[in-house]
């Protein structure tokens, strides 16, 4: 079978397991999701033998450190996305939920009702845990998945969609609502994203060519999410504590992922208060800093930053740091500099810190709060799917109901049009 004869079979296998999903119970699917998350967990030391062997090719590659962290599992990590499953079954099933639109004057009900998109083909690169994630999420929201993992990864996703496998076989359920494509082939993934007529959204998840690959050579709508280059902007009121505990939580906790801050601001008001926290801080933590003209004396071995040289995605112990003149002058780097993931300020001043969110339309804006909750599961949405940067149809961490859409039931009692 050759490259586009497997991506159709796929696709066509996908589009009729996604049919019959559809009309499955919520029940039903928790059932099934519990039983994936108790395969996950009791097959542990098989996903852990698989991903030892990815980590070891992906250091004879040479993949970096954000990607190696993206890639290692652990047994905290693997109990996290069981976990995770149980989270979504915890969730409202969005799948049939429905609301009066309107009652017309000619006695017809107007309802809208909620269903799902149909077959989502997830394309990521170094992300095992998506393998889990993508597809709990897919289910429960009543949709098929076809999960592209890059070569990084492909074996522990495979072992990881084998476990999930077997708990849709326990529970009775075409094992077709699940698919990890069985190699990482470019040419296989191009031939994935021309079956407009099976496959109703792409969602790549990984680097910016990744991303621009997708949408440049898919015929099916794709959600993009090309950065996240993340900002704290420290006001001329902010409790100077606080903030350092936000930059510390969003820079360091975790450096290789979406939500973790690569710019900071500080209000020129405050700076000379603030940058020496920050400097020590940041030494202890062997951060590099890349500093604008009137923050670089505060710092030891600094690197100097053009205005224009903003807007990095370091994804490493790197951070851009910018004394700016006021408010004003901050909300116009954010305009520049931001890739509308995530937005954080740190202020004790109401007023400022509401405008800020009106001024700032990131997909999450946050006001004295790290970085690191900008995430599906810490927003209450079990897992997601992904992070939009771009408005339609979802915006920011995407969960079950951004899966979905929805549809007009009419209901009458014989009526025409005249």
């Amino acid at each position: 079978m050759n490259n586009q004869e497997l991506a159709t079979d796929i696709a066509k296998r996908a589009a009729k397991a996604a049919r019959a999903i559809a009309t499955l119970s919520t029940a039903e699917k928790n059932a099934a999701l519990q039983k994936m998350a108790d395969a996950i967990r009791s097959n542990t030391a098989t996903i852990l033998a698989a991903n030892e062997i990815d980590l070891a090719a992906g250091k004879e590659q040479g993949l970096d450190d954000a990607m190696m962290d993206r890639l290692a599992l652990n047994t905290d990590r693997i109990e996290d996305m069981a976990t995770a499953i149980e989270e979504i079954i915890a969730l409202p099933d969005p799948v049939g939920q429905s609301y009066l639109l309107e009652e017309r004057p000619n006695g017809m009900r107007i309802d809208k009702t909620r269903i799902p998109l149909g077959v989502i083909c997830m394309i990521y690169e170094a992300r095992p845990n998506v393998t889990a994630d993508a597809g709990a999420l897919c289910f429960k929201s009543g949709n098929a998945a076809i999960l592209r993992c890059g070569k990084e990864a492909i074996g522990t996703s495979k072992v990881i969609a084998q476990a999930m496998h077997k708990a849709l076989e326990a529970a009775g359920i075409n094992k077709d609502v699940l698919t990890v494509v069985p190699t990482p082939d470019r040419d296989l993934m191009g031939e994935l994203l021309l079956q407009k007529d099976y496959i109703d959204l792409v969602i790549p998840r990984g680097g910016e060519g990744l991303i621009h690959y997708v949408s440049d050579n898919s015929k099916i709508p794709v959600i993009q999410h090309y950065k996240g280059v993340c900002h704290l902007y420290v006001d001329q009121d902010a409790d100077l504590d606080k903030a350092l505990t936000l930059l510390l939580n969003g820079k360091t906790q975790r450096t290789g992922v979406c939500n973790a801050l690569e710019g900071l601001l500080v209000h020129a008001s405050v700076a000379d208060s603030f940058l020496p926290m920050v400097a020590t801080a940041m030494a202890e933590k062997q951060v590099k800093i890349h500093a604008c003209a009137k923050s670089l004396n505060f710092f030891n071995g600094a690197e100097s930053i053009a205005d224009e040289d903003f807007g990095q995605e370091y994804l490493a112990l790197e951070l851009a740091v910018r004394v700016v003149n006021d408010y004003n002058h901050a909300v116009e780097h954010l305009h520049q500099f931001s890739s509308g993931h995530t937005d954080v300020i740190c202020t004790e001043n109401e007023t400022t810190a509401r405008r800020f969110i009106l001024d700032i339309d990131s997909a999450v804006t946050m006001w004295n709060t790290s970085s690191r909750f900008s995430d599906g599961g810490q927003l209450g949405l079990g897992a997601e799917i992904g992070i939009s940067t771009s408005k339609l149809h979802a915006y920011g961490p995407m969960g079950l109901e951004s899966l979905t859409t929805e549809k007009f039931v009419v209901t009458g009692n014989g009526q025409i049009r005249e």
